[in-house]
């Protein structure tokens, strides 16, 4: 059955993904319905997988690296109905559930061994944690994606060809906004995850703050990067390219702090 919900899914995201391309590019309310109700389906049938797994398991989908990249696409897809739903920016699927759907079809690759985590704090902080942190990459990947639609929106008004896709996108100001207030919501929830990998350490008999330069320097790199956006924009008031080049950036750390830190 879960494999079953889980190819579902996938399949859903992949029509979901092409859906949102046309959308983009010829307005049809039909093409935008239908990618409308594939993002949907495919949640519940990608929930339905992540339930299944964790009754097997007996624990949330927080610990191989299987499990990680699934809770992540997972929760990318409900970070972006949320900020589709409150600011209305339809063609932000254009951009997040491709990347959804490469996070999933990765996830597919991946070892479906499980790993017994035992009932203790241990289990508490661990779940903290990967939550935490996983959270905060699903906030981060909205970023990523209003700062490539800022980009795109920037290059056409700074040469002067206001192509189809500067009339049908949002507005640079819109952009901007929604950068800082995604990473607003991303950067505490990963600086918590960060915080609370340090205790999960000391329960594992292990120190307080690791200095394996693989595994922490990108999670440090990382928090830098969105930290330096999140303060930069509140103290000397940066925002517009230089905010939509950072969050881009940082969330190609994002990628590369998770194979570094979860393979």
């Amino acid at each position: 059955m879960d494999k079953v919900s889980f190819h579902l899914s996938l399949l859903s995201y992949l029509v979901a993904s092409l859906s949102y391309f046309i959308y983009l590019a010829y307005r049809g309310p039909l093409v935008s319905t239908l990618a409308k109700w594939a993002v949907t389906f495919g949640l519940v049938c990608q929930t339905v997988t992540i339930g299944i797994r964790s009754s097997q398991t007996g624990h949330g989908p927080y610990t191989t690296s299987f499990e990680v990249a699934l809770f992540l696409s997972w929760l990318m897809v409900v970070v972006y109905i949320l900020t589709e739903w409150k600011y209305k920016i339809r063609d932000l699927g254009a951009f997040v559930i491709p990347l959804v759907f490469v996070v999933l079809l990765f996830s597919a690759f991946l070892s479906k061994d499980t790993t017994f985590v035992p009932e203790s704090e241990i289990r508490f902080w661990l779940t903290m944690h990967r939550t935490l942190s996983i959270t905060g990459y699903a906030a981060f990947s909205i970023a990523f994606a209003a700062g490539i639609m800022y980009l795109i929106q920037e290059h056409q008004v700074k040469t002067k060809k206001l192509g189809i896709m500067y009339f049908r996108m949002p507005s640079l100001e819109v952009l901007d906004n929604l950068n800082f207030k995604v990473i607003t919501v991303g950067f505490p929830l990963f600086t918590l995850g960060f915080m609370t990998g340090s205790i999960w350490n000391t329960e594992m008999n292990l120190p307080f703050f690791s200095w394996d330069i693989t595994r922490t320097l990108p999670l440090v790199v990382t928090w830098s990067i969105y930290c330096l956006i999140f303060f930069g924009r509140m103290a000397v008031g940066l925002r517009g390219k230089k905010a939509a080049q950072g969050a881009i950036f940082g969330f190609i750390t994002v990628i590369g702090t998770y194979f570094l830190h979860i393979l």
